[in-house]
């Protein structure tokens, strides 16, 4: 048996398949048909408890390639129905069997779709995997538990070079998803990772082409030193953020941000281009989003807004080469439609 309990004290009772342990964290829900690997190994999705929508989860297994970071990053997972045999030609592991090898705690049987619904109403909330029947004691360490700061426990620990004929790409890893390398390697630019504490400074004197300020977990004022960062780096050279690191942007800006109410995560988010007026579905991962009527008018315009609730998904700088948009570009766990923004990112540099 396995039991979720909320910080309301709703329980949700199920049965583990993953690591049977205690776990607490933030219970998030992502809508996403396929790419639970991806997720899983997501570094924004550090100290959450993610909730699959997709009622049938692992059908494809776990393979070598689709990761996003050496490990999984999640603090626990729940779907309603794990499939113990996949089917894949890629498929090297069950679903259980890499959540087990990597002691991540997962619970399958409960009805995610009550549960998501219980988020959506009452917004997000903090949650706590038991094998046994919740106490009130659980509860009430449940109410005090916070995770500050989760960029530190994912950010890179040293500077590292990835070599490349091209740009010299500068990236500021707050948690770094392995395929916006990927990405800038394919246009065989040379990169270089820095931690998220590396002053603007150290990275100028790498003499970089541009920057590139990464996604992350959690709260972006956790980060006011890298808002000062950001703030130098864009006076001296193009700068491209991406979900966390286009929040960094906003507040360089003197903008502000605030926690939505249950976030965006998922593969299937509708945003319109503004100039263009085309829309493109895009893949998401955040719980904050830049405040809005928090920008100036005269430094920065909105390029780009969600479908769906209207929330600011993009913005660019009126005066300086730098621009950041709330979804992932990348394409993973997908889709592919704004990939093309990478190469908008590079035609900045000499512009």
């Amino acid at each position: 048996m396995g039991f979720l309990v909320l910080e309301d004290g709703t329980i949700y009772e199920g049965v583990y398949f993953g690591a049977r342990d205690r776990v607490m964290g933030e219970v998030v829900f992502n809508t996403g048909m396929t790419g639970y690997q991806e997720i899983l190994t997501d570094p924004s999705y550090y100290g959450q408890i993610v909730v699959m929508t997709f009622p049938l989860v692992g059908n494809y297994g776990i393979n070598e390639v689709d990761i996003e970071s050496e490990i999984p990053r999640v603090k626990g997972f729940i779907v309603q129905e794990a499939c113990r045999r996949p089917n894949n030609w890629k498929s090297i592991h069950t679903l259980e069997e890499y959540l087990r090898k990597n002691n991540i705690v997962a619970v399958e049987g409960i009805d995610t779709r009550a549960l998501t619904r219980k988020i959506r109403e009452k917004g997000t909330m903090k949650g706590l995997i038991t094998p046994y029947p919740p106490t009130d004691d659980d509860i009430n360490k449940l109410k005090e538990y916070s995770l500050d700061n989760p960029v530190q426990y994912v950010t890179a620990k040293s500077v590292y070079t990835i070599p490349g004929e091209g740009y010299h790409i500068a990236v500021i890893d707050f948690g770094v998803k392995r395929n916006i390398i990927e990405s800038l390697k394919s246009r065989n630019c040379r990169i270089t990772v820095f931690p998220a504490g590396t002053q603007a400074d150290q990275i100028l004197k790498a003499k970089p082409d541009a920057i590139l300020l990464s996604n992350g977990p959690g709260d972006p004022k956790d980060n006011m030193q890298a808002v000062q960062t950001v703030k130098a780096l864009v006076e001296c050279k193009p700068v491209f953020g991406i979900c966390l690191g286009h929040q960094l942007l906003a507040l360089a800006s003197g903008a502000d941000t605030e926690k939505l109410k249950y976030g965006h995560r998922g593969c299937n988010h509708p945003v319109v281009d503004l100039a263009e007026r085309r829309t493109y579905i895009t893949s998401q991962n955040h719980g904050y989003a830049v405040k809005e009527g928090t920008l100036d008018p005269e430094k920065v315009e909105v390029t780009h807004r969600n479908l769906n609730d209207e929330t600011i998904e993009g913005l660019r700088y009126k005066e300086r080469p730098a621009f950041g948009v709330q979804f992932h570009p990348e394409a993973c766990p997908g889709p592919r439609d704004t990939g093309f923004l990478f190469d908008r990112f590079l035609n900045l540099i000499g512009s």
